[in-house]
């Protein structure tokens, strides 16, 4: 039996994980929104990327990533820094407009292929309108892609990044989505979403 990528269906899977109290922890911490709607044309699913500016100092600088960022001391949960997060990266209120599927493991940060004391959980959201509010980007986000879940999940957009590290060139796995590439930690998000989808 096939996996179906459709909103209902995937809504319907995440529904299965137990909701993860958050522990104490003296590494720094951060969240992200891997947000998902149905298409107007079409049933599979999508998720909303953004692509990072071109910053000096930034270690993801350029790659594609959820909307999302460093938990700050005055917010009360890592479920609220996804939301002041995207509201702030790209002006979506998802109190207002999103819808809470499920909270993903936490992930630790690796920069330049070293861990660098922090964690990250992904929070998932759905948007039942199609068009949500136009998005706002602040001076942290270059650009917003949907893309299609069902191509990355069953494998067709399957990658490889050529990443330079120390002068090795690694090849890293990688999903193509529309010229751009999705590597890295949003790569082993999105696996991590996957995994969950097809488990029986």
């Amino acid at each position: 039996m096939s996996t179906s990528y459709d909103l209902a269906a995937i809504a319907s899977r995440l529904a299965i994980l137990d909701l993860v109290s958050e522990a104490a922890t003296t590494e720094r911490q951060a969240a992200v929104a891997a947000i998902l709607r149905t298409p107007r044309e079409g049933n599979e699913a999508e998720v909303l990327l953004i692509r990072r500016s071109e910053r000096q100092g930034d270690p993801w600088s350029g790659q594609m990533a959820f909307p999302g960022g460093r938990r700050e001391p005055a917010d009360p949960s890592l479920y609220y820094t996804a939301l002041r997060e995207t509201e702030e990266e790209i002006g979506l209120d998802l109190a207002q407009h999103g819808r809470f599927l499920a909270r993903l493991a936490d992930l630790p940060a690796v920069a330049r292929a070293r861990r660098v004391g922090m964690n990250i959980t992904p929070f998932v959201f759905a948007l039942d309108d199609p068009d949500p509010p136009p998005f706002t980007l602040s001076a942290e986000v270059a650009e917003v892609v949907w893309a299609p879940i069902g191509p990355m999940a069953r494998g067709q957009s399957a990658s490889k990044y050529a990443y330079n590290h120390e002068g090795n060139v690694l090849d890293m796995p990688a999903f193509a989505v529309e010229q751009r590439i999705v590597w890295g930690l949003t790569y082993r998000m999105l696996e991590m979403l996957f995994e969950v989808l097809h488990q029986r």
